[in-house]
């Protein structure tokens, strides 16, 4: 019995040391926002020192940018898509979904009503659709851009020369995910799609000045913590403008509909971790999230993030751009959602934010930084 209580008391010491030892590389990244993968991986692996981290990010998200949070009006402007993709309802083989393809004036009529809401960011997002060429898209930017707004796209892969002709139209910041930084499983998870090609993706935005965002999903079939740990390293390496970190939702209609799925601490995780190394950036607090847990998203606002993507799509296309099941706020109206939305962020004691919300900036309202 001795022999019991003494390896309980030298167990217990273990881990009061282990999350002393936690505490002090969580402390090291609120102050340098420097941390080494074997310092990540920890942190990933240890679920006793969550709430640390969480009130860390939060710290550390309102000492760089403030209480403010940006909201983004998000139109999804198609959900045809020539890619196949495993984890993606949007993927080309799936025959169960309805596709549809707004048309231009749809899209401006859906544009002109977010800003009519108040909306100071668009986000224009679709499948990788071949029929908005590079000419009409560009038509498209130029008369969303009249509404004076800050856009976003994300159109995923395109040549330089369509990333400078979206870019010359006024296009301010383009997402598109890296996912995994694990070559294998990217390659495993997106078929006949390049990792490199998608690295030169993200270069050439870099280089044509977009601000630009990526991000992964958390939770596809054979991740690990260590690629997980690599992937927030590879946001700093190319000094992302904004990250989104979604939860994988298996979709039953898609060869991955039998997998076990992400879960919402660990994606907290991943998103604490990114803002502790990237301080100023835009991180949103994704509709996966609260697909997965009721106030998913406030929830995500107090653990790092400072943006929330209302959709602003209307009708039957919100139920039609079906990435994952579950996905809420599908039979809601774009005004419904801005009130909603207004009351939770508001009830957390933060102010959205009337400005454009480029990165760095705490409520930059005027006209800086503004491709016009």
């Amino acid at each position: 019995m001795l022999v019991y209580f003494d390896l309980l008391f030298s167990l217990m010491c273990l881990i009061f040391n282990l999350g002393g030892t936690m505490n002090k590389v969580i402390e090291k990244a609120k102050i340098t926002h420097d941390l080494n993968e074997i310092e990540i991986l920890e942190l990933l692996k240890n679920d006793d020192i969550n709430e640390e981290l969480f009130k860390a990010a939060d710290e550390v998200r309102e000492k760089y940018l403030g209480n403010y949070v940006h909201l983004r009006g998000l139109i999804e402007f198609t959900n045809i898509c020539k890619r196949n993709c495993m984890y993606c309802g949007l993927r080309r083989d799936n025959k169960n979904l309805k596709r549809y393809r707004l048309s231009e004036e749809e899209i401006l009529d859906f544009a002109k009503k977010a800003v009519s809401y108040g909306y100071r960011t668009l986000v224009l997002q679709g499948g990788e659709d071949d029929y908005f060429t590079k000419e009409r898209m560009i038509k498209i930017i130029k008369e969303i851009k009249k509404l004076d707004v800050a856009l976003t796209l994300s159109l995923g892969e395109k040549t330089y020369d369509e990333y400078k002709a979206f870019k010359e139209a006024g296009a301010d910041r383009y997402l598109i995910r890296i996912e995994t930084t694990d070559k294998k499983l990217y390659e495993d998870m997106d078929p006949n799609m390049s990792f490199e090609e998608r690295l030169k993706c993200l270069e050439n935005l870099g280089e044509l000045g977009y601000e630009v965002g990526s991000g992964i999903l958390v939770g596809l079939p054979s991740q690990t913590l260590e690629s997980i740990a690599k992937d927030i390293l590879f946001f700093k390496k190319i000094n992302a403008d904004m990250i989104g970190i979604g939860p994988f939702i298996p979709n039953e209609d898609t060869p991955l509909h039998d997998a076990e799925g992400g879960n919402l601490t660990l994606a907290l995780k991943v998103m604490a971790l990114t803002r502790l190394i990237l301080p100023d950036i835009n991180i949103p607090a994704t509709t996966a999230m609260e697909s997965l847990t009721p106030n998913g998203r406030v929830i995500a606002l107090q653990s790092g993030a400072n943006v929330v993507m209302p959709n602003v799509t209307e009708g039957e296309y919100r139920k039609l751009y079906a990435l994952y099941p579950g996905k809420i706020c599908t039979g809601d109206t774009p005004a419904h959602c801005r009130g909603c939305i207004t009351g939770k962020v508001t009830g957390i004691g933060r102010i959205i934010s009337d400005g454009y919300g480029f990165r760095g900036n705490q409520n930059n309202n005027a006209h800086d930084g503004i491709n016009k």
